[in-house]
């Protein structure tokens, strides 16, 4: 009898143990920073070059308020959430060097984002962002820019100014032409507008003279500009799926493009996928040096 009544006790106080455990995991990261005697501050982590925070993969609908006092953090991660808006207060995270938003529900960026004068590397892609504040051009040290998978056509005047920006990726959006500011931006090496509804690259394109890769596959483009055979640092140039029929002669200028390429990830050029007019076609299989000759020989006869 003493036995069956021990049991029976074992057997009441397992359910309130588990209780107990669910009830705790209820408890997010951030809320367990909150509670009585505890610091935001004990979440951030102080790697060698960064402190940073993430919360990635939270489902939140809104940032945690106290995030905006953690005034010494350089690298914050919100990806993959279901944020719909970041408030103003952003802005006094003056030390941010990288902010990933990525994947989240944004349609915009609060102006007090020109206040992240360190800031180098924004991810704000996979978003619903149909415009980009002017005042992001204020960030002055951004080198970084990743806007793809939104609803962009187009980009303020301002980013300009972004003087020191190197790689730029604006693919997958609803630009009809490349933005006139992106020509200004001197440092770019890196440029992806694939995916868009791009119907020519214009001639201003020579202006971007360090580029070494750019993409701009899966568009509408008719013709290969002489003019991108001026960007002679090019490594990686992606044109596939376009509606390109003729190749210019000038093409043996791009001297660091050094075969055909049939890998995405390879470097080279990309022109598969085109309605070119014979024997380009067959030409592309003997690579590129045979693609360069014919077009020299057509051009002086």
């Amino acid at each position: 009898m003493g036995a069956r009544q021990s049991g029976a006790r074992r057997k009441d106080k397992a359910p309130l143990g588990r209780g107990l455990l669910r009830g705790r995991q209820k408890f997010s990261s951030w809320d367990d920073a909150l509670l009585p005697g505890r610091d935001p501050r004990c979440l951030l982590k102080r790697g060698l070059r960064h402190v940073s925070f993430s919360l990635v993969t939270k489902g939140m609908t809104d940032a945690p308020d106290f995030l905006w006092g953690l005034s010494e953090m350089q690298k914050l991660n919100l990806s993959h959430n279901q944020l719909r808006a970041v408030p103003p207060e952003l802005g006094k995270l003056t030390r941010l060097v990288v902010l990933n938003l990525c994947g989240n529900r944004l349609k915009t960026l609060p102006r007090e984002v020109s206040l992240l004068q360190s800031l180098k590397v924004l991810f704000v892609h996979m978003n619903g962002l149909t415009e980009l504040p002017a005042e992001l051009g204020a960030c002055r040290s951004l080198e970084v820019l990743s806007a793809s998978h939104n609803c962009l056509s187009q980009l303020p005047a301002s980013l300009a100014d972004l003087s020191r920006l190197r790689k730029l990726n604006l693919s997958h959006n609803r630009f009809a032409h490349i933005p006139v500011c992106v020509f200004s931006l001197k440092e770019l090496d890196f440029l992806h507008v694939g995916s868009n509804r791009l119907e020519n690259i214009a001639e201003s394109i020579q202006c971007l003279a360090g580029l070494q890769i750019f993409i701009a596959e899966g568009n509408h483009i008719h013709t290969f500009p002489r003019s991108l055979c001026l960007l002679t640092s090019l490594e990686l140039l992606n044109l596939n799926n376009n509606d390109i029929q003729t190749l210019p002669a000038e093409l043996y200028m791009l001297c660091r493009l050094t075969r055909i390429a049939w890998n995405p990830m390879d470097k080279g050029l990309h022109i598969s996928r085109n309605p070119l007019s014979k024997p380009l076609p067959e030409l592309l299989e003997g690579g590129l040096e045979m693609l360069v000759s014919y077009l020299k020989d057509r051009k002086h006869t």
